[in-house]
């Protein structure tokens, strides 16, 4: 006996198998043969444990794991000790020019950070300009090289993680509960300390995880800065392309302890936040505090003092590129020599970058929306599961998925590596939570009654979904394809893996050069990039402001 499955869930449920089937097979499968990798032998025939002990009982390799928990941790708290009171000034108290700082602030998550890194050690590396300078006055400087250099790089370039969820969340703080504290004697002082910051942990432990798996799947910036250093990321990559055997147990090896450590932090954060209870009736949302005059200069000297240091790297990086550089010998004349060399060799990193990241950015729109529609619109475990799915790339370190695409599509039925849809596959299925999320977010406030009364008129739902919610969600998708055009444009954890030959992008431009200690090209590289990814920003500030306006 056949069972009918109703019109309207037909859409649905087809979505929901085409996610499971991309999802399946270009993100579980690799995440399986890294997995597989790491518990079989060299030639990968027979089941084997010796991988775990051979790697874990080198010192070097349980350094990497330390090292690589220490610098998130630390870089976790720092960013937490700035983001919250930045958050605090700007939810809270009159601080002039929110929008512009706001708008700069949200500027780091879209820009390289190992870009960021590479101008960290122009100004402040051994023979750096502002090291230079503090020299002849005779002031020593400590090596920005290390766990200290590392980790001012995520802070000044992953705060905002913090700062945006940690903002809304002070709005949400229910008044009443502020006005009830008062009123039983409580200091302002002593209510934000006692009532309002605890109700907004949640908010500031989500921004911290998302800082804390950043630093473990980074790979960029503990390149230019580690020196030394083993970090988890980065020895998974020398691992990776060091073994000669067919299978690549002892990166498998470091890829598993990497998903294994973001579990770890997931699982500890969500049993901490279970445990305890922040809600409340958010009936009104708090008001600007009247404070005095010197405390509203000290927030917005704060709040700038903070925006503008962590966009001095990638200024700094512009205007170096336009300097002469003798190999990584930097004089401080003008040439236009970096960007002539640069271009000279080829044009075809810069076009493979534009060409990647858009067809990424359609791919994750094609993938990512229809999932969004399905998981916020289905209630059941189906939809539930495929949520949890689309999500994990969050938590899945470049490099481990890069590695997973070359084990898993290397040889047999479908051989992918060697050409440029590799790269666009990996991109596509690291960047789909971005749409995922976006497109849920604005579905949310979207009534379904619409949908209903469309299809009540005779419309299917696949022309209900077109015509009705598409256009509905158009802000949402957009910010999606953006976030991810400018993140695709940026990548270096899974291109540094998987490109080959003529599919170079700039960050590999980028990367080979600070290998070489072409510091010319590397700024001419960075500087491009950063020009490249600003500018669907302001396309999309404009649509933005456009569709408003109308």
């Amino acid at each position: 006996m056949r069972l009918a499955i109703p019109h309207q869930q037909r859409m649905p449920l087809a979505i929901a198998a085409l996610g499971f089937l991309f999802l399946g097979l270009f993100l579980l499968y690799p995440l399986f043969n890294v997995f597989s990798a790491s518990v079989l032998d060299a030639d990968g025939e027979k089941f084997t444990l010796a991988n775990y002990f051979k790697v874990l009982g080198r010192p070097f390799y349980r350094a990497a794991v330390t090292n690589t928990l220490a610098i998130g941790v630390t870089a976790t708290l720092t960013t937490m000790l700035i983001s919250v009171p930045f958050a605090f000034a700007l939810a809270r108290l009159p601080v002039p020019g929110k929008a512009a700082i706001l708008a700069l602030a949200a500027m780091p998550l879209v820009l390289p950070s190992f870009v960021s890194a590479y101008a960290i050690v122009l100004l402040l590396g051994r023979a750096g300009i502002v090291t230079q300078w503090l020299n002849a006055w005779g002031i020593g400087f400590g090596s920005i090289y290390g766990a200290g250099g590392i980790v001012l790089v995520y802070t000044l370039t992953l705060y905002p993680y913090v700062l945006l969820p940690t903002m809304a969340g002070f709005k949400a703080v229910d008044v009443s509960v502020e006005e009830a504290a008062q009123s039983l004697g409580s200091s302002p002082r002593r209510t934000l300390w006692t009532v309002t910051l605890p109700i907004v942990i949640p908010s500031i432990l989500a921004g911290g995880l998302l800082v804390f798996i950043e630093t473990l799947e980074n790979f960029g910036v503990p390149f230019v800065l580690a020196e030394d250093m083993p970090i988890f990321a980065v020895e998974a990559f020398k691992l990776f392309i060091g073994e000669t055997a067919p299978n690549p147990s002892s990166a498998g090896v470091l890829g598993v302890l990497l998903i294994l450590t973001t579990a770890a932090v997931l699982l500890i954060q969500r049993r901490y936040l279970s445990a305890r209870r922040f809600a409340t009736g958010a009936r009104a949302a708090p008001p600007i505090l009247r404070v005095g005059t010197g405390l509203r200069i000290a927030a917005a000297v704060y709040c700038w003092t903070v925006v503008l240091l962590a966009l001095v790297p990638f200024f700094a990086i512009v205007v170096l590129s336009f300097m002469e550089f003798r190999g990584p010998v930097l004089h401080p004349n003008f040439s236009l020599d970096n960007f002539r060399i640069l271009f000279d060799r080829s044009t075809r990193p810069l076009l493979n970058t534009l060409l990647f990241a858009t067809m990424a950015a359609i791919a994750v729109t094609l993938v990512g929306v229809p999932i969004a529609y399905v998981v916020t619109r289905v209630r059941s475990t189906l939809a539930t599961v495929l949520d949890v799915i689309a999500t994990l790339p969050f938590a899945i370190a470049g490099t481990v998925l890069a590695i997973g695409f070359v084990v898993s599509f290397n040889s047999g039925w479908l051989i992918l590596t060697g050409g440029p849809l590799i790269m666009v596959l990996a991109y596509t299925v690291r960047k789909v939570p971005f749409a995922v999320r976006s497109s849920s977010a604005i579905l949310h406030q979207i009534d379904p009654s619409l949908e209903e009364a469309s299809i009540s008129l005779g419309r299917s739902p696949l022309q209900t979904f077109g015509r009705i919610l598409v256009p509905l969600m158009l802000g949402g998708i957009l910010s999606g394809f953006v976030l991810t055009w400018v993140t695709v444009a940026s990548e270096l954890s899974a291109t540094v893996v998987l490109y080959s030959g003529s599919w170079r992008t700039l960050t590999v431009v980028m990367f080979q050069a600070l290998e070489s200690g072409g510091g010319g090209v590397a700024t001419a590289a960075a500087s491009t990039l950063i020009v490249v990814t600003l500018l669907p920003i302001a396309l999309l500030y404009r649509l933005v402001r456009r569709y408003e306006l109308s």
